[in-house]
């Protein structure tokens, strides 16, 4: 009987274990590996795109002039990428993140400054089995770049080469609008701005479909967050902490689930602690309450990111495992990673 009991709750770990497996990826241009990733994801994606119908999505010259009037430079990369992915229409409209399906992920991330050396840290917490796990390193427009990916040329984090860091929340709004899935915003920041003021200007003036907040340093040390959203005027703030809501709570569940402003109280003490260093923070987003648990509502911290703009260091952090990578150190490699609730 005791066996029994044992292997059927066995069994219940299992159902409740998620798995992901992380690989990092070099490609300067974009090419085979690139377009590896594409033939995986695609099938998901496709049905992502589709699941409000595809009168909901807007057509191919929409989205391609939306490009051409706020990212123009950003098109050569795109074409290419479109042809890669076998020049279809469908995939076209979706890989231009232009007023795609809205989505709702968690995160806290925040930034440490300590004699002029800034670190941005993040969790960043969503269903495992809804994250792409590729840490892509690319030079598509002269300029090296290092994110962790999603819609497959999209950023949910990530640094370049000349020190500009970024990190991506969602802002805990319900409003959608016209405009771009923010994580292409992130790529266009990466590919082509070098500082913290540059950036500030594109997310002035760069439409966001939801309410989503960016964080963001540079080598000089200099630290925003900007909080985006389809329906007011972006709010550029020199804050260094950002979680799940903007201004105020206006989506009381999400907020409670989230535990949002637990997590900004949080993370506004370490940082505001001259006592906290860098290994005291990065300990901090290993464990209550900025790493969650809640994969169930897929609202679990999939991973920690750490990004280091006068180094050029990252470090991507499990509780058991770590990827310590660089500019000038970046090995291709698979990292599986398993999660539960405990």
């Amino acid at each position: 009987m005791n066996g029994e009991v044992e292997r059927h709750h066995q069994a219940r770990r299992g159902e409740m274990e998620k798995a992901l497996v992380f690989r990092t990826l070099q490609e300067e241009t974009p090419g085979p590996k690139w377009r590896s990733l594409f033939d995986y994801h695609w099938p998901a994606y496709e049905a992502w795109y589709l699941a409000e119908g595809e009168r909901e999505r807007p057509g191919y010259l929409s989205c391609y002039n939306a490009l051409r009037r706020h990212m123009p430079e950003l098109l050569d990369t795109y074409r290419a990428l479109c042809e890669l992915a076998g020049g279809g229409d469908l995939a076209a409209r979706f890989l231009s993140l232009y007023q795609p399906p809205p989505y709702i992920t968690g995160c806290s991330q925040a930034v440490l400054v300590r004699h002029g050396a800034p670190v941005l840290a993040r969790n960043y917490d969503y269903p495992p089995e809804l994250c792409e796990g590729t840490v892509l390193y690319t030079r598509w427009n002269g300029r090296g770049v290092i994110a962790m990916t999603d819609c497959l040329w999209g950023v949910l984090d990530g640094m370049n080469e000349a020190g500009l860091a970024v990190s991506l929340a969602f802002g805990g709004r319900k409003a959608v609008g016209e405009g771009f899935g923010a994580p292409i915003i992130l790529r266009y920041l990466l590919e082509f701005c070098d500082s913290v003021p540059q950036a500030a200007e594109v997310l002035a003036r760069v439409p966001s479909h939801m309410a989503y907040n960016v964080t963001l340093t540079d080598a000089a040390g200099r630290y925003v967050t900007a909080m985006i959203a389809p329906d007011q005027r972006a709010s550029i703030r020199r804050v260094a902490v950002a979680t799940n809501h903007q201004k105020k709570i206006e989506w009381y569940a999400h907020a409670l689930a989230s535990e949002t402003l637990i997590r900004e109280r949080q993370l506004s003490i370490l940082v505001d602690d001259p006592a906290t260093s860098e290994a005291r923070l990065l300990d901090a987003f290993a464990a209550p309450p900025l790493f969650r648990r809640d994969y169930a509502r897929g609202l679990g911290t999939i991973y920690t990111a750490a990004y280091w703009p006068l180094s050029g260091r990252i470090s991507y952090r499990w509780p058991q495992q770590r990827l310590e990578l660089a500019f000038e150190h970046f090995p291709e490699q698979q990292l599986r990673v398993r999660y539960g609730p405990r």
